[in-house]
């Protein structure tokens, strides 16, 4: 039975922040400097994921040029780039892999014209290559020592266009990140590297609950101590300004405070779930004598726990204000900041720095805000830094969630899918609403929420599953939330996979056959043949041991985990091996690809099998890697093995892809393993 497209399936979310971007995708800097070097200045965040290499390859292959020597500096916040300056939706590949290709191949025929020029030749006589323009004679130029004369032609005389796909050299080829190694040897600098003259360390002391409030200080001993150089009052606690790090955090230990308790500080895990399952639309009932199978699923907080913690420099002075810190918003930051501090926006520059990781965190600039707010107080710059437990305890994370699905069936088919979601309510207040309205979504006439409109262009059910309907309901408690990695589809999909297999045993089908029969695509379909047949699937494995299967397909790309796991030790089950199958269209480095396929791996062993925070009567409980049970390197499968099929269009993303599948593989193959239904992640809570 065919199935009804979603609303992904003609437009999707990175397709409305393309057509967002649209007016301001040329506005790209790009710089050949005098010593050669080709600078293309970032108009997104890289935080571990490798986009200044895929950018780099993309520029040096226009170019002609070398790829040591491209540089790719993040650039500041530019407000003329509007909607075109944001992070997020794995979207930066899709959105900047023409505009990147367009501002080189200008570049390059305008180089070629220079040269031409100079020879008082036919420029197209000149090739280029290795970072110089040619002659037919044998003559040289490098770009270096062509770069004025380039700047200063209006009309190339040759096509500026890019190369077709079959002139690319470097799109492709594996490639080494240019900064690795600069990483490993300390070169890179991260927020918290940075010397900002007289930027002095500093910490907060935070409440007891989420969004207390302080209630009385006594800071006379702190003030005393050691190196301690201020005390200051900021809405969201006491910043302590110490000589050094150790200082600060001692200092704020000896603050005697008390706090006023936050809004949701009578609510426990318990009382949250209720809520959530009293947020529910009911289903519609059956059509009389109807086959139907049920399922009820919980999905915990979770924490973004990047790598790097939480820091931001900020130099506030009665006129300006300088910050630096990793931003996936920083126009929408330097907005905020401006307001806040009572300046005009241009008055505010913010420098993007680049982060050890986000997963979706650093689309809030809550470190930016804060530090800001103590530099204007304290009257001197500050570097604040937010420790794991700040984070851990009062950052943000993934909404807990509850979910209903009904599935009817008959005649070894589905006639109609039903999923109800239940989430606590999502901080989208990063900008995407504005793009989203600039693209066209009048959200206010069509009188729908942000959340509405973000769930309804990105989530859809890739099977022909009869009359599919998808419903969000929200309940508003005040929790600090965000987008972390996959945002809706890292719950709803796993939910729907968990389904798949539980209507293909009722069905007596194969998990795997009765997916391909129904996934609406080839492509779809040859991902899911490549996995299965890479993994073995159905081959027989011990007592206690299953592979399980999860599909995905979301901005331009789809993706299978097939995933083998032990479970004869139930206290520690522990998966033993993965084969991931790929098709995101065109692409750029295959090593950065598959980098991002792992890590989605590692995510999804994670929040099903153990990482998730518990809320006690308004707090979190967990506050490090000690307790928030991340996966650890004898968590991860000895074996990783991954496919990467034919391009079958443009580049689609990657970044979020792969979290929705090899989460749902994982409690797929432990639902095997056992013998068990799973209903509520991670499975040890």
């Amino acid at each position: 039975m065919l199935g009804l497209p979603g609303i992904p399936d003609i437009l999707d979310l990175g397709d409305a922040l393309i057509v967002a971007g649209l007016p301001t995708a040329h506005l790209l800097v790009l710089e050949i400097t005098p010593g050669g070097r080709a600078a293309l200045h970032l108009p997104r965040l890289e935080v571990g994921q490798g986009l200044t290499t895929t950018i780099a390859m993309l520029v040096a292959d226009e170019l002609d040029a070398r790829l040591g020597d491209v540089d790719v500096p993040l650039s500041d916040g530019r407000p003329d780039l509007l909607f075109n300056q944001l992070t997020g939706a794995s979207n930066s590949v899709r959105s900047l892999y023409d505009p990147v290709r367009a501002a080189a191949a200008a570049a390059r025929a305008r180089l070629v014209t220079a040269a031409a020029r100079r020879w008082s030749l036919p420029a197209d006589t000149l090739r280029t290559a290795d970072s110089a323009v040619l002659a037919p004679d044998g003559r040289r130029a490098g770009y270096g020592e062509l770069a004025a004369e380039a700047a200063a032609v209006a009309v190339p005389a040759v096509p500026a266009t890019p190369k077709p796909t079959d002139q690319q050299r470097l799109v492709g080829r594996r490639t080494g990140r240019i900064d690795a190694r600069s990483i490993v040897t300390g070169r890179a600098k991260y927020a918290g590297d940075l010397a900002v003259p007289g930027a002095v360390p500093t910490v907060v002391a935070r409440p007891t609950t989420i969004n207390g409030t302080l209630r009385s200080l006594d800071a006379s001993a702190a003030r005393t101590m050691p190196g301690v150089l201020g005390v200051v009052r900021i809405p969201s606690g006491v910043a302590v300004l110490a000589e050094t790090f150790d200082q600060a955090l001692k200092a704020r230990d000896a603050l005697r405070t008390s706090w006023n308790p936050g809004p949701v500080a009578a609510l426990s895990d318990a009382d949250i779930r209720a809520r959530l399952r009293a947020a529910h639309a009911p289903f519609l009932v059956p059509p009389l004598l109807t086959q139907y199978v049920d399922g009820e699923f919980d999905f915990a907080f979770v924490n973004h726990a990047p790598m790097e913690v939480l820091t931001a420099v900020a130099d506030v002075r009665p006129h300006r204000a300088e910050i630096w810190f990793a931003s996936q918003t920083p126009i929408v930051a330097q907005q905020t900041i401006a307001a806040e501090l009572g300046l005009p926006q241009d008055a505010v520059t913010v420098h993007v720095v680049r982060g050890g990781g986000s997963f979706g965190r650093r689309l809030f600039f809550d470190a930016a805000l804060e530090a800001a707010q103590i530099s204007r107080a304290a009257g001197r710059p500050v570097k604040l830094m937010w420790t794991r437990n700040d984070d851990m305890r009062h950052g943000r994370m993934r909404p807990a969630s509850h979910h209903r699905v009904r599935a009817t069936y008959g005649l070894g088919q589905v006639l109609s899918y039903e999923h109800r979601v239940a989430t606590v309510r999502t901080d989208f207040r990063h900008g995407l609403g504005e793009a989203l309205t600039a693209a066209g979504f009048n959200l206010s006439v069509a009188g729908i929420s942000l959340a509405q409109a973000f769930f309804l262009l990105s989530e859809k059910n890739p099977y022909n599953v009869g009359v599919p309907t998808q419903l969000l309901s929200e309940v508003p408690l005040e929790v600090p939330t965000g987008s972390w990695r996959s945002v809706y589809s890292g719950t709803v999909r796993v939910a729907d996979e968990i389904m798949m297999d539980e209507l293909a045993r009722r069905l007596g089908q194969d998990q795997v056959a009765f997916r391909r029969a129904r996934l609406r695509d080839a492509q779809g379909r040859a991902v899911l043949d490549k996995v299965a047949q890479a993994g073995r699937w159905g081959r027989p494995m011990p007592a206690g041991q299953a592979q399980g299967i999860g599909y995905h397909d979301e901005n331009g790309g789809r993706v299978a985990y097939l995933v083998e796991l032990d479970a004869s030790d139930p206290r520690r089950p522990r998966v033993t091996r993965a084969v991931i199958a790929a098709d995101v269209g065109r692409v750029i480095n295959p090593s950065g690809l598959e980098a991002q396929l792992t890590g989605a791996l590692i995510d999804g062993i994670s929040v099903i099998l153990r990482a998730g925070n518990h809320i006690d009567l308004g707090a979190v409980r967990e506050g490090s890697f000690s307790d928030f049970r991340y996966a650890r390197q004898r968590d991860t499968p000895p074996s990783v093995e991954i496919h990467l099929l034919p391009p079958s269009g443009p580049p689609g993303g990657a970044g979020e892809l792969g979290v929705p599948a090899a989460s749902a593989a994982v409690a797929n193959a432990y639902a095997r393993a056992t013998g068990t239904a799973p209903r509520s992640f991670p499975l040890d809570f």
